[in-house]
């Protein structure tokens, strides 16, 4: 009887990581640098997703991004950059070269991924997932969605939207003041 129990649970096992995981999150990713990465490893934060890109008119916000990074992971909160070249070609280099980019000219700490496609039926899993969930997905670079501790949707902000506006900042902090 115990062989069996043991081997009910050997089983059960992955079914139940993989349900601890929220949908969303649950991506199998690379980064800039080529290295593998699953976004569930965030699961129990505040995520705000980010598409961006290198030659746009709202590159800075880069600086605005990673302010807010600093201010708020020490809560809980992280920032991840997702580059995409889908909007006016605005990211055409390589992801060695958009690293490079984000740490020379913005200090970016926060985690990026690979270049990767955000909308229409191309789009990564992750974007088509909030896409669906929020009823908005983004119309240029730099929208912005904040997740919170459960991996759910709780905002979504178009490019105009810095990161220091009060309605962000007070999404974010919202969803850092629940558990």
């Amino acid at each position: 009887m115990n062989l069996r129990l043991a081997l009910f649970a050997a089983a059960a096992v992955p079914a139940l990581a993989s349900a601890a995981c929220p949908a969303l999150l649950d991506q199998k990713v690379s980064t800039l640098q080529g290295k593998p990465d699953n976004l569930c490893r965030f699961d129990g934060q505040v995520v705000l997703v980010v598409n961006t890109a290198s030659y746009c008119g709202f590159t800075s916000q880069y600086e605005g991004l990673e302010k807010l990074y600093q201010k708020y992971q020490g809560k809980g909160l992280v920032v991840l950059g997702f580059p995409s070249n889908d909007f006016g070609k605005q990211e055409p280099g390589t992801n060695a070269e958009v690293a490079d980019f984000c740490e020379r000219t913005y200090k970016v700490r926060f985690p990026m991924y690979e270049k990767t496609v955000v909308t229409g039926p191309e789009a990564n899993p992750l974007y088509k997932g909030l896409a669906e969930k929020t009823g908005e997905a983004p119309k240029w670079n730099f929208h912005k969605y904040v997740l919170d501790r459960h991996g759910q949707p709780v905002a979504s902000f178009g490019s105009r939207v810095t990161p220091d506006d009060p309605k962000l900042v007070a999404a974010v902090e919202k969803a850092l003041s629940e558990r």
